[in-house]
Protein backbone atom coordinates (compact mmCIF):
# COMPACT_ATOMS: atom_id res chain seq x y z
CA UNK A 1 0.00 0.00 0.00
CA UNK A 2 1.16 3.72 -0.39
CA UNK A 3 2.91 5.27 2.58
CA UNK A 4 2.40 8.69 3.71
CA UNK A 5 4.97 11.10 1.96
CA UNK A 6 6.25 14.09 3.92
CA UNK A 7 4.17 16.42 2.59
CA UNK A 8 1.05 14.71 3.57
CA UNK A 9 1.91 13.99 7.44
CA UNK A 10 3.67 17.81 7.74
CA UNK A 11 2.39 20.06 10.57
CA UNK A 12 1.63 22.84 8.88
CA UNK A 13 4.33 24.96 7.38
CA UNK A 14 6.84 22.32 9.42
CA UNK A 15 8.06 19.33 7.84
CA UNK A 16 7.33 16.03 9.24
CA UNK A 17 11.00 15.88 9.96
CA UNK A 18 10.97 18.56 12.22
CA UNK A 19 9.15 19.32 15.32
CA UNK A 20 9.17 22.06 17.26
CA UNK A 21 13.26 22.94 16.25
CA UNK A 22 14.12 19.62 16.72
CA UNK A 23 15.21 17.77 13.95
CA UNK A 24 14.46 14.37 12.69
CA UNK A 25 17.72 13.77 10.75
CA UNK A 26 18.84 13.22 14.53
CA UNK A 27 17.74 10.27 14.12
CA UNK A 28 18.12 8.29 11.26
CA UNK A 29 15.42 6.02 9.84
CA UNK A 30 17.05 3.46 8.87
CA UNK A 31 16.79 -0.23 10.54
CA UNK A 32 20.47 -0.03 12.15
CA UNK A 33 20.16 2.73 14.15
CA UNK A 34 19.07 2.33 17.99
CA UNK A 35 15.36 2.48 19.14
CA UNK A 36 14.19 5.72 20.17
CA UNK A 37 10.84 4.71 21.97
CA UNK A 38 9.73 8.70 22.47
CA UNK A 39 9.98 9.74 18.91
CA UNK A 40 6.52 10.61 18.42
CA UNK A 41 6.39 13.27 20.94
CA UNK A 42 8.81 14.66 19.17
CA UNK A 43 5.84 16.62 17.23
CA UNK A 44 3.86 19.35 18.92
CA UNK A 45 0.71 18.53 17.59
CA UNK A 46 0.82 14.72 18.37
CA UNK A 47 1.37 16.04 22.07
CA UNK A 48 -1.43 18.21 21.89
CA UNK A 49 -3.82 15.02 20.85
CA UNK A 50 -2.37 12.89 23.40
CA UNK A 51 -2.98 15.33 26.24
CA UNK A 52 -6.69 15.79 25.00
CA UNK A 53 -7.65 12.21 24.40
CA UNK A 54 -6.10 12.10 28.00
CA UNK A 55 -7.99 14.56 29.73
CA UNK A 56 -11.60 13.76 27.90
CA UNK A 57 -10.70 9.80 28.17
CA UNK A 58 -10.66 10.60 32.12
CA UNK A 59 -13.99 12.38 31.91
CA UNK A 60 -15.30 9.53 29.72
CA UNK A 61 -14.13 6.47 32.17
CA UNK A 62 -15.93 8.63 35.30
CA UNK A 63 -18.90 8.95 33.03
CA UNK A 64 -19.26 5.14 32.44
CA UNK A 65 -18.62 4.16 36.22
CA UNK A 66 -21.44 6.92 37.12
CA UNK A 67 -23.56 5.32 34.48
CA UNK A 68 -23.51 1.48 35.63
CA UNK A 69 -23.70 2.28 39.42
CA UNK A 70 -26.90 4.85 39.34
CA UNK A 71 -28.34 2.46 36.56
CA UNK A 72 -27.84 -0.50 38.90
CA UNK A 73 -29.07 1.37 41.80
CA UNK A 74 -32.19 2.36 40.83
CA UNK A 75 -33.20 -0.87 38.72
CA UNK A 76 -31.25 -3.77 40.00
CA UNK A 77 -31.30 -4.87 36.68
CA UNK A 78 -29.01 -6.48 34.49
CA UNK A 79 -30.91 -5.85 31.25
CA UNK A 80 -30.88 -2.23 32.31
CA UNK A 81 -26.93 -2.50 32.44
CA UNK A 82 -27.47 -4.10 29.01
CA UNK A 83 -29.34 -1.45 27.99
CA UNK A 84 -26.79 1.19 27.66
CA UNK A 85 -24.56 -0.83 25.14
CA UNK A 86 -27.97 -1.21 23.24
CA UNK A 87 -28.85 2.13 22.94
CA UNK A 88 -24.80 3.45 22.17
CA UNK A 89 -24.67 0.43 19.33
CA UNK A 90 -27.93 1.91 17.42
CA UNK A 91 -26.58 4.92 15.84
CA UNK A 92 -23.05 3.21 15.10
CA UNK A 93 -25.06 0.30 13.04
CA UNK A 94 -26.50 3.29 10.81
CA UNK A 95 -23.82 6.08 11.11
CA UNK A 96 -20.80 4.90 11.28
CA UNK A 97 -20.65 3.97 7.19
CA UNK A 98 -21.32 7.10 6.07
CA UNK A 99 -19.25 8.92 8.86
CA UNK A 100 -16.04 7.12 6.83
CA UNK A 101 -17.12 8.75 3.85
CA UNK A 102 -17.72 12.08 5.42
CA UNK A 103 -14.12 11.54 7.10
CA UNK A 104 -12.36 11.04 3.47
CA UNK A 105 -13.80 14.09 1.98
CA UNK A 106 -14.53 16.69 4.46
CA UNK A 107 -12.59 18.72 7.33
CA UNK A 108 -11.78 16.04 9.51
CA UNK A 109 -10.46 18.37 12.74
CA UNK A 110 -13.80 19.99 12.30
CA UNK A 111 -15.62 17.16 12.41
CA UNK A 112 -13.99 16.39 15.93
CA UNK A 113 -14.83 19.64 16.98
CA UNK A 114 -18.38 19.42 15.90
CA UNK A 115 -18.70 15.81 17.37
CA UNK A 116 -16.71 16.63 20.82
CA UNK A 117 -19.43 20.00 21.39
CA UNK A 118 -22.08 17.33 20.92
CA UNK A 119 -21.47 15.16 23.78
CA UNK A 120 -20.54 17.91 25.98
CA UNK A 121 -24.16 18.79 25.62
CA UNK A 122 -25.28 15.27 25.80
CA UNK A 123 -23.15 14.97 29.15
CA UNK A 124 -24.98 18.45 30.87
CA UNK A 125 -28.29 16.78 30.17
CA UNK A 126 -27.28 13.61 31.86
CA UNK A 127 -26.41 15.61 34.83
CA UNK A 128 -29.92 17.51 34.72
CA UNK A 129 -31.39 13.78 34.78
CA UNK A 130 -29.40 12.69 37.36
CA UNK A 131 -30.06 15.79 39.52
CA UNK A 132 -33.83 15.19 39.03
CA UNK A 133 -34.28 11.81 38.84
CA UNK A 134 -35.51 11.50 35.01
CA UNK A 135 -36.39 8.82 33.71
CA UNK A 136 -34.83 6.19 32.12
CA UNK A 137 -36.02 6.63 28.77
CA UNK A 138 -34.95 10.05 28.77
CA UNK A 139 -31.37 8.53 29.44
CA UNK A 140 -31.15 5.93 27.17
CA UNK A 141 -32.37 9.06 24.71
CA UNK A 142 -29.47 10.94 25.72
CA UNK A 143 -27.24 7.97 25.25
CA UNK A 144 -28.79 7.60 21.90
CA UNK A 145 -27.82 10.76 20.56
CA UNK A 146 -24.13 10.86 22.22
CA UNK A 147 -23.79 7.35 20.64
CA UNK A 148 -24.35 9.39 17.05
CA UNK A 149 -21.41 11.64 17.68
CA UNK A 150 -19.21 8.93 18.48
CA UNK A 151 -20.32 7.12 15.08
CA UNK A 152 -18.99 10.22 13.32
CA UNK A 153 -16.06 11.26 16.06
CA UNK A 154 -14.46 7.87 15.23
CA UNK A 155 -13.78 7.91 12.33
CA UNK A 156 -12.10 11.36 11.79
CA UNK A 157 -10.00 11.32 14.71
CA UNK A 158 -8.61 7.62 14.49
CA UNK A 159 -7.53 9.05 11.15
CA UNK A 160 -6.04 12.18 12.03
CA UNK A 161 -2.68 10.29 13.35
CA UNK A 162 -0.92 10.23 9.86
CA UNK A 163 -1.50 13.79 9.37
CA UNK A 164 0.49 14.38 12.67
CA UNK A 165 3.42 11.82 12.90
CA UNK A 166 5.14 10.38 9.57
CA UNK A 167 4.85 7.00 9.03
CA UNK A 168 7.59 5.49 10.26
CA UNK A 169 6.45 6.56 13.75
CA UNK A 170 2.61 5.18 13.53
CA UNK A 171 3.65 1.73 15.72
CA UNK A 172 4.89 4.13 17.94
CA UNK A 173 2.50 7.03 18.00
CA UNK A 174 -0.01 4.25 18.40
CA UNK A 175 1.56 2.70 21.60
CA UNK A 176 1.77 5.99 23.23
CA UNK A 177 -1.96 7.32 22.09
CA UNK A 178 -3.37 3.49 23.61
CA UNK A 179 -1.57 4.72 26.48
CA UNK A 180 -3.12 7.92 27.08
CA UNK A 181 -6.95 6.44 26.72
CA UNK A 182 -5.60 3.26 28.83
CA UNK A 183 -3.78 5.66 31.99
CA UNK A 184 -7.28 7.46 31.75
CA UNK A 185 -9.26 4.08 32.05
CA UNK A 186 -7.20 3.56 35.00
CA UNK A 187 -7.42 6.85 36.72
CA UNK A 188 -11.05 7.66 35.45
CA UNK A 189 -12.88 4.96 37.11
CA UNK A 190 -10.90 5.15 40.68
CA UNK A 191 -11.84 8.64 40.92
CA UNK A 192 -15.34 7.94 39.33
CA UNK A 193 -16.07 5.36 42.43
CA UNK A 194 -14.29 7.83 45.06
CA UNK A 195 -16.54 10.81 43.86
CA UNK A 196 -20.05 8.49 44.06
CA UNK A 197 -18.75 7.50 47.49
CA UNK A 198 -18.70 10.43 48.94
CA UNK A 199 -21.58 11.86 46.94
CA UNK A 200 -23.91 9.15 46.84
CA UNK A 201 -24.73 9.38 42.93
CA UNK A 202 -23.08 10.04 39.71
CA UNK A 203 -24.21 13.96 39.27
CA UNK A 204 -21.10 15.63 40.11
CA UNK A 205 -19.35 13.12 37.15
CA UNK A 206 -21.82 13.98 34.38
CA UNK A 207 -20.62 17.70 35.32
CA UNK A 208 -16.84 17.13 35.37
CA UNK A 209 -17.24 15.14 31.89
CA UNK A 210 -18.78 18.42 30.12
CA UNK A 211 -15.43 20.16 31.38
CA UNK A 212 -13.29 17.50 29.87
CA UNK A 213 -14.60 17.31 26.77
CA UNK A 214 -14.46 21.44 26.53
CA UNK A 215 -10.82 21.03 27.25
CA UNK A 216 -10.27 18.48 24.39
CA UNK A 217 -11.92 20.69 22.10
CA UNK A 218 -9.41 23.75 23.28
CA UNK A 219 -6.25 21.55 22.75
CA UNK A 220 -8.19 20.27 19.50
CA UNK A 221 -8.52 23.75 18.16
CA UNK A 222 -5.12 24.52 18.75
CA UNK A 223 -3.25 21.31 16.69
CA UNK A 224 -2.52 23.26 13.00
CA UNK A 225 -3.27 21.25 9.76
CA UNK A 226 -3.13 22.22 6.03
CA UNK A 227 -6.39 21.89 4.55
CA UNK A 228 -5.58 20.32 1.92
CA UNK A 229 -4.08 17.43 3.58
CA UNK A 230 -7.35 16.29 5.46
CA UNK A 231 -9.49 16.52 2.12
CA UNK A 232 -7.49 14.45 0.17
CA UNK A 233 -11.07 12.09 -0.79
CA UNK A 234 -12.64 15.32 -1.64
CA UNK A 235 -13.37 13.61 -5.11
CA UNK A 236 -15.14 10.39 -3.84
CA UNK A 237 -19.29 9.82 -4.08
CA UNK A 238 -21.35 8.21 -1.94
CA UNK A 239 -20.89 5.13 -3.58
CA UNK A 240 -17.55 5.07 -2.23
CA UNK A 241 -19.06 4.42 1.32
CA UNK A 242 -18.67 0.42 1.08
CA UNK A 243 -15.15 0.82 -0.42
CA UNK A 244 -13.93 0.73 2.99
CA UNK A 245 -15.67 -3.26 3.09
CA UNK A 246 -14.15 -4.40 -0.17
CA UNK A 247 -10.81 -3.01 0.93
CA UNK A 248 -10.79 -5.20 4.08
CA UNK A 249 -12.13 -8.06 2.07
CA UNK A 250 -9.02 -7.53 0.04
CA UNK A 251 -6.98 -7.16 2.56
CA UNK A 252 -7.15 -10.50 4.72
CA UNK A 253 -4.40 -9.58 7.91
CA UNK A 254 -6.44 -6.79 8.28
CA UNK A 255 -9.98 -8.44 8.38
CA UNK A 256 -8.51 -11.43 10.34
CA UNK A 257 -7.32 -8.94 13.05
CA UNK A 258 -10.62 -6.94 13.29
CA UNK A 259 -12.58 -9.77 13.43
CA UNK A 260 -10.06 -11.11 16.82
CA UNK A 261 -10.89 -8.05 18.14
CA UNK A 262 -14.64 -7.82 17.32
CA UNK A 263 -15.71 -11.29 19.02
CA UNK A 264 -12.88 -10.71 21.93
CA UNK A 265 -14.99 -8.17 22.87
CA UNK A 266 -18.26 -9.14 21.81
CA UNK A 267 -18.22 -12.32 24.51
CA UNK A 268 -15.72 -10.65 26.81
CA UNK A 269 -18.42 -9.20 29.40
CA UNK A 270 -16.62 -8.88 32.44
CA UNK A 271 -16.13 -5.40 32.26
CA UNK A 272 -19.67 -3.91 31.63
CA UNK A 273 -20.99 -6.62 34.15
CA UNK A 274 -18.53 -5.58 36.93
CA UNK A 275 -21.07 -3.23 39.02
CA UNK A 276 -22.71 -6.94 39.51
CA UNK A 277 -19.34 -8.43 40.66
CA UNK A 278 -19.23 -5.79 42.64
CA UNK A 279 -21.95 -5.38 44.72
CA UNK A 280 -23.50 -8.81 44.59
CA UNK A 281 -20.39 -11.36 44.32
CA UNK A 282 -16.99 -9.64 45.59
CA UNK A 283 -19.10 -6.96 47.94
CA UNK A 284 -16.57 -4.28 47.64
CA UNK A 285 -19.12 -1.80 46.90
CA UNK A 286 -18.88 1.37 44.85
CA UNK A 287 -15.06 2.50 45.93
CA UNK A 288 -13.85 -1.77 44.64
CA UNK A 289 -15.86 -1.13 41.34
CA UNK A 290 -14.10 1.53 40.75
CA UNK A 291 -10.39 0.09 41.62
CA UNK A 292 -11.45 -2.78 39.35
CA UNK A 293 -12.76 -0.91 36.67
CA UNK A 294 -9.19 0.52 36.71
CA UNK A 295 -7.50 -2.70 36.52
CA UNK A 296 -7.01 -3.54 32.63
CA UNK A 297 -6.06 -0.19 32.47
CA UNK A 298 -2.97 -0.68 34.99
CA UNK A 299 -2.54 -3.84 32.63
CA UNK A 300 -2.45 -1.81 29.22
CA UNK A 301 -0.45 0.87 30.61
CA UNK A 302 2.66 -1.45 31.96
CA UNK A 303 2.14 -3.12 28.55
CA UNK A 304 2.39 0.18 27.04
CA UNK A 305 5.34 0.98 28.14
CA UNK A 306 6.73 -1.97 27.72
CA UNK A 307 5.68 -1.85 23.74
CA UNK A 308 7.06 1.24 23.61
CA UNK A 309 10.85 0.54 24.90
CA UNK A 310 10.83 -2.77 22.91
CA UNK A 311 11.93 -2.53 18.90
CA UNK A 312 8.77 -3.32 16.79
CA UNK A 313 7.08 -6.16 16.28
CA UNK A 314 8.83 -9.07 14.57
CA UNK A 315 6.48 -11.68 14.79
CA UNK A 316 3.01 -9.74 14.77
CA UNK A 317 0.15 -12.21 13.94
CA UNK A 318 1.45 -15.14 16.07
CA UNK A 319 1.65 -12.33 18.93
CA UNK A 320 -1.87 -11.50 17.96
CA UNK A 321 -3.56 -14.79 18.31
CA UNK A 322 -1.53 -15.33 21.91
CA UNK A 323 -2.99 -12.69 23.35
CA UNK A 324 -6.30 -13.04 22.19
CA UNK A 325 -6.23 -16.44 23.38
CA UNK A 326 -4.92 -15.38 26.78
CA UNK A 327 -7.50 -12.53 26.84
CA UNK A 328 -9.97 -15.50 26.88
CA UNK A 329 -8.35 -17.89 30.11
CA UNK A 330 -7.75 -14.63 32.00
CA UNK A 331 -12.15 -13.53 31.40
CA UNK A 332 -12.85 -17.38 32.31
CA UNK A 333 -10.59 -17.39 35.62
CA UNK A 334 -12.59 -13.89 36.22
CA UNK A 335 -15.47 -15.54 36.18
CA UNK A 336 -15.23 -18.24 38.78
CA UNK A 337 -13.04 -15.85 41.01
CA UNK A 338 -14.65 -15.10 44.26
CA UNK A 339 -11.30 -12.95 45.40
CA UNK A 340 -11.17 -9.85 44.85
CA UNK A 341 -7.22 -10.02 44.37
CA UNK A 342 -7.60 -12.95 41.87
CA UNK A 343 -10.19 -11.18 40.22
CA UNK A 344 -8.02 -7.71 40.44
CA UNK A 345 -5.38 -9.63 38.99
CA UNK A 346 -7.33 -10.86 36.15
CA UNK A 347 -8.66 -7.51 35.13
CA UNK A 348 -4.95 -6.72 34.79
CA UNK A 349 -4.17 -9.36 32.58
CA UNK A 350 -7.31 -8.38 30.06
CA UNK A 351 -6.63 -4.95 29.80
CA UNK A 352 -2.70 -5.84 28.99
CA UNK A 353 -3.64 -8.08 26.79
CA UNK A 354 -5.76 -6.75 24.94
CA UNK A 355 -3.93 -3.62 24.77
CA UNK A 356 -1.53 -5.72 22.44
CA UNK A 357 -4.20 -6.72 20.14
CA UNK A 358 -4.87 -2.81 19.64
CA UNK A 359 -1.60 -1.61 19.10
CA UNK A 360 -1.20 -4.44 16.20
CA UNK A 361 -4.52 -3.71 14.98
CA UNK A 362 -4.31 0.36 14.77
CA UNK A 363 -0.70 0.12 13.39
CA UNK A 364 -2.03 -2.18 10.68
CA UNK A 365 -4.62 0.28 9.73
CA UNK A 366 -2.42 2.96 9.62
CA UNK A 367 0.36 1.43 7.87
CA UNK A 368 -1.98 -0.61 5.26
CA UNK A 369 -4.70 1.62 4.35
CA UNK A 370 -3.69 4.84 1.59
CA UNK A 371 -4.65 8.16 3.11
CA UNK A 372 -7.47 8.63 0.72
CA UNK A 373 -9.35 5.83 2.31
CA UNK A 374 -8.37 5.56 5.51
CA UNK A 375 -11.83 7.80 6.73
CA UNK A 376 -13.92 4.60 4.87
CA UNK A 377 -11.73 1.84 6.30
CA UNK A 378 -11.67 3.18 9.70
CA UNK A 379 -15.40 3.25 9.99
CA UNK A 380 -15.36 -0.28 8.76
CA UNK A 381 -13.40 -0.81 11.82
CA UNK A 382 -15.16 1.11 13.90
CA UNK A 383 -18.40 -0.45 13.25
CA UNK A 384 -17.00 -4.12 13.63
CA UNK A 385 -14.62 -3.03 16.61
CA UNK A 386 -15.96 -0.39 18.48
CA UNK A 387 -19.85 -0.90 18.26
CA UNK A 388 -19.21 -4.78 19.45
CA UNK A 389 -18.03 -2.63 22.88
CA UNK A 390 -22.00 -1.72 22.95
CA UNK A 391 -23.21 -4.52 21.49
CA UNK A 392 -21.44 -6.64 23.90
CA UNK A 393 -22.83 -5.15 26.81
CA UNK A 394 -25.69 -5.89 25.76
CA UNK A 395 -25.33 -9.60 24.80
CA UNK A 396 -23.51 -10.13 28.46
CA UNK A 397 -26.33 -7.88 30.41
CA UNK A 398 -29.08 -10.40 28.41
CA UNK A 399 -27.23 -13.35 29.17
CA UNK A 400 -26.52 -12.25 32.83
CA UNK A 401 -30.05 -11.72 33.03
CA UNK A 402 -31.05 -15.23 32.14
CA UNK A 403 -27.92 -17.42 33.02
CA UNK A 404 -26.38 -15.39 36.04
CA UNK A 405 -23.39 -13.35 35.59
CA UNK A 406 -20.84 -16.05 35.86
CA UNK A 407 -22.02 -18.29 33.29
CA UNK A 408 -22.62 -14.90 30.84
CA UNK A 409 -18.56 -13.98 32.21
CA UNK A 410 -17.50 -17.71 31.23
CA UNK A 411 -18.97 -18.65 28.36
CA UNK A 412 -17.79 -15.52 26.58
CA UNK A 413 -14.08 -16.33 27.69
CA UNK A 414 -14.60 -20.30 26.21
CA UNK A 415 -16.12 -18.61 23.15
CA UNK A 416 -13.26 -16.14 22.69
CA UNK A 417 -10.98 -19.14 22.93
CA UNK A 418 -12.75 -20.88 19.71
CA UNK A 419 -12.73 -17.69 17.55
CA UNK A 420 -8.79 -17.95 17.79
CA UNK A 421 -8.73 -21.40 16.38
CA UNK A 422 -11.34 -20.63 13.82
CA UNK A 423 -9.45 -17.27 12.88
CA UNK A 424 -6.21 -19.08 12.90
CA UNK A 425 -7.17 -21.64 10.62
CA UNK A 426 -9.43 -19.69 8.22
CA UNK A 427 -6.58 -16.86 7.83
CA UNK A 428 -3.30 -18.81 7.79
CA UNK A 429 -1.79 -14.89 6.56
CA UNK A 430 -2.31 -14.03 10.74
CA UNK A 431 0.13 -17.11 11.40
CA UNK A 432 2.67 -15.95 9.25
CA UNK A 433 2.46 -11.97 9.77
CA UNK A 434 5.70 -10.80 10.73
CA UNK A 435 6.58 -7.20 10.76
CA UNK A 436 3.62 -4.20 10.54
CA UNK A 437 5.37 -2.20 8.06
CA UNK A 438 4.06 -2.13 4.69
CA UNK A 439 4.84 -5.17 2.37
CA UNK A 440 6.75 -2.37 0.31
CA UNK A 441 9.16 -1.61 3.37
CA UNK A 442 9.95 -5.47 4.29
Amino acid sequence: MSRLNNDSASESSTSPNESNGVVESLLPETGDVKHDPYRAWRFRNFRLLFVGMFVAAIGEQMLQVALGWDLYERTHSALVLGGVGLFLFVPAVFFTLPAGHIADRYNRKRIVLVTLAVLALGSLVLTWLSYVQGSIWLIYGCLLVMGTAEAFNNPASSTMLPLLVPDDVFENAATWSSSSWQLASMLGPGLGGLLIALTGNGTAIYALNVVTALVFVVLMACIHIQRKQIQAGEQTTWRSVIEGLSFLRRTQVMLAAITLDLFAVLLGGATTLLPIFASSILHVGPVGLGWLRAAPSFGAIVVALFLAHRPPFQKAGRTLLLAVAGFGIATIAFGFSRNIWLSFVMLLLLGGLDNISVVIRNTLALTRTPDEMRGRVAAVNGLFVNASNQLGGFESGVTAQFFGPVLSVVGGGIGTILVVLFVSLIWPEMRRLGTLRTPDAE
